[in-house]
Parts: C-alpha cells; sequence; structure tokens
C-alpha cells in the first residue's frame, strides 16, 4: 500500500465489488434459475410487487440479492435495520413509497436486515405495505422464520432458503475483486496458495473473504504479491497446514473422532480448534459429532444425540464464527460421556444375518389384519396386545427360525439399567 493509503475515500471492498446486477451474483444457483421468483422480481418488466424472506448463514449474499434486484428492476431501493429502526422508520419508508408510486410510478424495494429482531407489533407495521403492493419487502434473516416471523408476513411473502457458498464461489468472488477497476484494479497480485488460505478462512462468507483480501492489500505496496504470510499477518493468525480434500483433513477429523471417543475432553477441543481456524466446514463437523453420538455413545447417554443434532441446526441457523459455541458444547458433553458401541454392533450383526439369509416368514399373528379377508388367512389371530397384560410385555413369538440376540449392553452408563431390565424382559418372553 502506498503511503498516502489505497483506499483512502473509498467504501468497503465488499460493498464496492457487491453485484448491480442478477447476472453478477455469484452462489444461490437454485434460487436464480431462469424462470425462479427471484429471477421474476428482478425483471424490469415487472409485475404486482412480491414480497421475500432470504433466510440463510451470514455471507450468503442477502444484502447483494436485495442490491441486484432493486438495480436489475430499476426500482428505488431503501434499507432499514432491524437493529435501529422501528415502526416509525417503516411508516416513513411507506409514505415515501406511495408518494413515489403516484408521482413516478416507480416501485420500492425495501431490505430489512435482521427482521428476526424486531417485535410483532413491528413487524404488523409491515403488512399494509406489504398487502398492497407499496413495496417490495425483501426481508434477511439468519434464523428459522417459522419462529421469528410473524404468520400473517409469512404468509404474504416467499421464503427463500439461501446455502453456504462453496469454496469455488468464494474464489471466484475473491479473483473478481482482485482485477476489477471498481475492485482492487490489478494494483496488488495475488498467488494461488494465498487464494486457498482467503477461501479456507472465509468459511463460506463472501464479506469476509473480500474484508480478509482488502487488510492483506492494504499492508503491501503497488504492483506487490499477496503471499500466505501476508494473509496470517494480516489476519493476526498462524496458519495451519490444512488442505480440505488432502491428508490433513482426514488426519485431524480422525483424531478429533478418536479423542471424543477416548473420552479426553481436552484433546477433543483442540481438534475441534484447529478445524474451526483451519476454516473446515462446521457443517461436516457437526455430522461427524451426530455420527460419533449414535455410534460411540448410543443408549449409554442418549441425550448426546439430541445435543448433537441441535448443535448441527444451531450452525446451520447462526453460522461461523457463534457456531464454534454449540460444537464445542456437543465436543465436552460427548466426550464426557460414557461410551457404548453396542447399537452399531447390533444393527451390524442384524444385518449381516438378514444378507445371509437367515429370516423366516413373520409370524401369522404380527402380519397386517387391517384388511377384508385378513382373519380367513390367519393374520393377526392370537396375537397378544401387551397393554392388556401386566408389565406390558406378552410373551409371543416374535419372528420365527432364529433365537439370536444382537443387542448386548456394556453395563456402561444408562445400559447398565438397560441390561438389568433386558434380562427381565427376555426372560418373560422365553417364559421362564
Amino acid at each position: 500500500m502506498t503511503s498516502d493509503g489505497l483506499f483512502s475515500g473509498y467504501q468497503p471492498l465488499a460493498v464496492r465489488m457487491r453485484p448491480s446486477t442478477i447476472d453478477e451474483v455469484v452462489g444461490q444457483a437454485h434460487a436464480l434459475t431462469e424462470g425462479s421468483p427471484l429471477r421474476r422480481l428482478a425483471s424490469p418488466q415487472n409485475g404486482p410487487a412480491v414480497s421475500v424472506i432470504l433466510w440463510g448463514p451470514p455471507g450468503t449474499g442477502k444484502t447483494t440479492l436485495a442490491h441486484a434486484i432493486s438495480q436489475s428492476s430499476q426500482r428505488h431501493f431503501e434499507e432499514l435495520s432491524a437493529v435501529t429502526a422501528g415502526v416509525r422508520d417503516v411508516r416513513r419508508v411507506m409514505d415515501e413509497a406511495i408518494g413515489r408510486l403516484s408521482d413516478s410510478g416507480r416501485g420500492t424495494v425495501l431490505f430489512l436486515d435482521e427482521i428476526h429482531r424486531f417485535t410483532k407489533a413491528q413487524q404488523d407495521a409491515l403488512l399494509p405495505g406489504v398487502e398492497r403492493g407499496w413495496v417490495t419487502l425483501i426481508a434477511a434473516t439468519t434464523e428459522n422464520p417459522s419462529f421469528s416471523v410473524i404468520t400473517p408476513l409469512l404468509s404474504r411473502s416467499l421464503l427463500v432458503t439461501l446455502r453456504p457458498l462453496t469454496d469455488d464461489d468464494i474464489r471466484t468472488l475473491v479473483e473478481r475483486a482482485v482485477h476489477a477497476p471498481h475492485g482492487l484494479a490489478d494494483r496488488v497480485l495475488l498467488d494461488d496458495e494465498a487464494t486457498s488460505v482467503i477461501v479456507r478462512l472465509s468459511g463460506g462468507d463472501a464479506r469476509r473473504a473480500l474484508t480478509i483480501l482488502e487488510a492483506c492489500a492494504a499492508m503491501v505496496e503497488d504492483g506487490a504479491t499477496i503471499t500466505d504470510d501476508i494473509v496470517a499477518a494480516a489476519t493476526d493468525r498462524a496458519l495451519l497446514r490444512y488442505d480440505k480434500n488432502g491428508d490433513e483433513h482426514y488426519d485431524v477429523i480422525s483424531a478429533f473422532i478418536k479423542s471424543v471417543r477416548g473420552s479426553d475432553v481436552d484433546a477433543s477441543l483442540h481438534y475441534l480448534a484447529r478445524m474451526i481456524e483451519a476454516g473446515e466446514d462446521a457443517r461436516f463437523i457437526a455430522r461427524r459429532l451426530i455420527i460419533l453420538a449414535a455410534e460411540d455413545i448410543g443408549v449409554a447417554d442418549t441425550s448426546c444425540l439430541t445435543v448433537a443434532v441441535a448443535a448441527a441446526e444451531a450452525v446451520q441457523l447462526i453460522g461461523m464464527p457463534e457456531g464454534r459455541i454449540p460444537l464445542a458444547e456437543a465436543t465436552i458433553h460427548c466426550a464426557l460421556a460414557p461410551k457404548s458401541n453396542s447399537v452399531i454392533s447390533a444393527i451390524d450383526a442384524a444385518i449381516a444375518d438378514v444378507r445371509a439369509g437367515k429370516f423366516g416368514p413373520v409370524p401369522l399373528h404380527l402380519r397386517d389384519a387391517h384388511y377384508l379377508g385378513a382373519k380367513k388367512l390367519g393374520h393377526g389371530v392370537g396375537y397378544v396386545y401387551p397393554h392388556a397384560v401386566p408389565g406390558a410385555i406378552a410373551a409371543q413369538e416374535y419372528r420365527q427360525g432364529s433365537a439370536t440376540t444382537y443387542y448386548h449392553p456394556t453395563g456402561i452408563g444408562r445400559e447398565k439399567e438397560l441390561a438389568e431390565r433386558l434380562e427381565r424382559i427376555r426372560a418373560v418372553l422365553r417364559g421362564s
């Protein structure tokens, strides 16, 4: 960067690189197909105003889409933030939109960021403008609209779910920003390794990627090359050797799972931190925790699967970096839980027998008897309804041709209680 400042008097790079038309938007291809609601909304020959709620993690292009739709459709653009705006601001925008329609016939896009922060009364103030077409409301939220947006507003709006940008999407945006006249205008160079690091650190967040790039450009002279060392210095973090498709990716996730399985909570958090800092996909980490909760803990502590699923949903809702907190909570919960692999052992043993042909016909008394003529075939005849007997355990045949037991509780955690109950149940079923 030169002494007088490369970006003096400029808007942030992320703002300057915001697309001016819908065709310039990178990512969200599923929502921008030909003939899609967003495409139709962006057409200059727009019809009646249709309101949209954009739901997705931070940095997925909610603000960008609102700007692009406004410019592509030649509507006036107004932006409010639910953090700072109130009912008075909403009414002012509505009044101005009515005047604009009356004077020139030009519509208005009202972009409302973080609509989930609006109270019910504040959201109610939007309804007249949405119902009567005074504005095209484009509302953005990182939280599930089913829980954060009032039903009348939801029913009058299209819900579009946005997905985290892919690595290729982020790479395209970064390279575009380096070359674009309104971006860095080729004043700096960016080597491949630095690009990969920026992509990785962005975590699918376009705004974060461009912010990192801008910080890097501010550290070098015109014509210089941004390297991974510059990225490390600009972000004030050590760069981990980590390739999402290479050995380090598999080695670290393997160490993470084995540490949780081994109940070493500190090692588990260490590997979790390495993955987070390296820009690993948080949803991938969450999925692996869900698998571990079922495979390595199972019914020894059934709360682990609930916590792991909740962490995955939380990451999807709030994105990163905040998503690190529910991931850490799930990691700690699972690492300290009693361990048992009896669930996977049981289902795999049962599947192996089925594949080997070790199965007989379904006993007649267990077959569906809810159709005409079933009783004549013997279906359901002799079936003992468990709730009609003491203890709600009916001693009757449930499968033919095998007495193989698949589930063997370990006696660890909740399975100690289950083992005692299972023994009593099997004794009843055996008739002993």
